[in-house]
């Protein structure tokens, strides 16, 4: 764990224990997602892990800036996104609940959790605009640019 930065020791049985974490996960380990984009930017982590009364939790805020291509008229775009972020992290569970982040051997890979929570909050439909206007479908110009002359 002492070797990898997106590794994080979670201390379950030293109450009032915080670590802060103040990371970037670089471009390389980030790379293009399939139907999402490209980030531009590495993925910046700030926040901390607390043992407030025996509860862990995990606060955080995650920032990057990503390339999408617009899903209405195909145009390049870049987007920055900054969410923060909460997340109760526990050894084990009995069940197949959501709200909590087991930790294996009491580590947490922060690289994969915030790759993951930044990805889920994204929407279906990526615009670059929420007014964007598309292509024409019979000639494919942008009408975000020009009124379309094909009579379509």
């Amino acid at each position: 764990c002492e070797g990898d930065p997106m590794m994080v020791l979670v201390k379950f049985d030293r109450e009032g224990d915080k670590k802060d974490i103040h990371l970037d996960i670089p471009l390389e380990e980030l790379g293009v997602f399939n139907g999402v984009g490209t980030f531009c930017t590495p993925l910046s982590l700030r926040g901390s892990v607390c043992n407030r009364a025996g509860v862990v939790s995990l606060n955080y805020t995650v920032s990057a800036t990503i390339s999408h291509i617009c899903d209405r008229c195909l145009n390049e775009f870049n987007r920055e996104y900054s969410l923060e972020l909460e997340h109760i992290l526990v050894r084990s569970t009995s069940s197949q609940n959501d709200e909590y982040v087991v930790c294996q051997d009491d580590t947490l890979d922060l690289n994969e959790l915030a790759i993951t929570d930044l990805l889920i909050s994204m929407p279906t439909k990526i615009l670059c605009d929420e007014n964007c206007k598309g292509l024409c479908v019979g000639c494919g110009a942008n009408l975000n640019v020009s009124p379309c002359k094909c009579n379509s």
